[in-house]
């Protein structure tokens, strides 16, 4: 029997964002044989929850599942009303577990979360760092599956590490700190004149302006290319030799899963899910938030130790493969297949 859903989340790729989980995997499930109805594609927030409030309604006597990206800031709202709506209309509601700021969530909106996660049927947990954080606070119906990628779209190239190219791939938002980007490029370039640093992303906030003037005042040649489709920044990485993630939180970001997958040597802050995808000198490189010394110190590692740095690329593919679609898809089919009982 064909499996319905539908997908609640921010479908706003076509509206200047990046794209996000609804997009990506509800595309996967729907390459499968899934029947996806999706709330919702309106930019205006307050029109987005109503849309997402009304199709929940118009929906919930066709669909097996709701399915609710779930995050820790405004969205947690719209995560709220949704599994509250599908509570009343007795409708099994599963919320997709993203961000890593939603511990502090668990925290600070105890009650509130309680009733969105205590009565899901169950809660998709796609990093073992949100997995374990839940498990902590006592949530019992919790299940693990990776976020997905189609590994044979990401061509594993072999780099030359004559100088940094530095490669950025997030939104343009304070809490990925793309400004740390730009003064570890600034002091990289003391070393290597040649040095160069490609950020790609579209903006969230002013930190794109930001990012923009600190590289204009201090003569950095920085490349912003805005918002790239997927196939557009990987056919760019190929002209890169390190890619850095630069961010204050996080889970398991796609685009390091991506870089990994590409064969970039990854420098991350060590934050959130960060040290559950990255082991540091194994597969890729840790530094503490914030820590702009640390990561040139790890750029200048890479450049000038560059004989050993293949085993570590080839550690992180190798690592990546498990979030491969044609794994993670049986995780997927076994969840909207089976009754559980919790």
């Amino acid at each position: 029997m064909t499996k319905k859903l539908l997908y609640i989340g921010n479908k706003l790729s076509g509206k200047g964002n990046t794209v996000t989980s609804i997009e990506t995997l509800g595309g996967f499930l729907e390459s499968e044989g899934v029947v996806i109805y999706y709330a919702s594609s309106k930019k205006n927030k307050i029109i987005r929850m109503l849309d997402m409030f009304f199709k929940t309604i118009k929906y919930s006597r066709k669909v097996d599942f709701v399915l609710i990206d779930t995050y820790s800031t405004i969205n947690f709202w719209y995560a709220l009303i949704i599994s509250q709506t599908c509570r009343l209309l007795k409708v099994k509601y599963i919320p997709k577990l993203h961000g890593g700021n939603l511990p502090y969530r668990l925290e600070k909106s105890e009650f509130l979360s309680k009733l969105v996660f205590n009565n899901a049927y169950i809660n998709i947990a796609p990093s073992k760092y949100l997995y374990d954080n839940f498990k902590k606070k006592g949530f019992e119906k919790l299940i693990y599956i990776p976020n997905t990628i189609e590994l044979a779209n990401y061509p594993f190239e072999k780099r030359e590490y004559d100088f940094p190219r530095l490669l950025w791939v997030r939104s343009f938002s304070k809490i990925y700190n793309p400004l740390m980007a730009l003064k570890v490029f600034e002091k990289v370039k003391q070393k290597y004149p040649n040095a160069t640093l490609t950020m790609v992303g579209p903006r969230k906030d002013e930190s794109n302006e930001e990012a923009i003037l600190y590289s204009e005042k201090n003569k950095l040649n920085v490349e912003f290319t805005g918002k790239l489709t997927k196939k557009e920044w990987i056919d760019l990485s190929k002209k890169s030799n390190i890619f850095i993630n630069t961010t204050h939180y996080d889970n398991t970001p796609i685009s390091v899963i991506e870089a990994m997958a590409l064969g970039l040597p990854v420098i991350s802050t060590n934050v959130g899910g960060i040290p559950y995808l990255i082991s540091h000198d194994e597969n890729g490189f840790l530094v503490e938030d914030s820590d702009v010394d640390g990561m040139v110190k790890q750029i200048v590692t890479i450049i000038e130790n560059s004989s050993r740095i293949n085993d570590v690329t080839i550690s992180a593919r190798n690592f990546v493969s498990d979030f491969d679609w044609d794994k993670v898809k049986f995780l997927w089919f076994k969840l909207l297949n089976e009754q559980h009982n919790f």
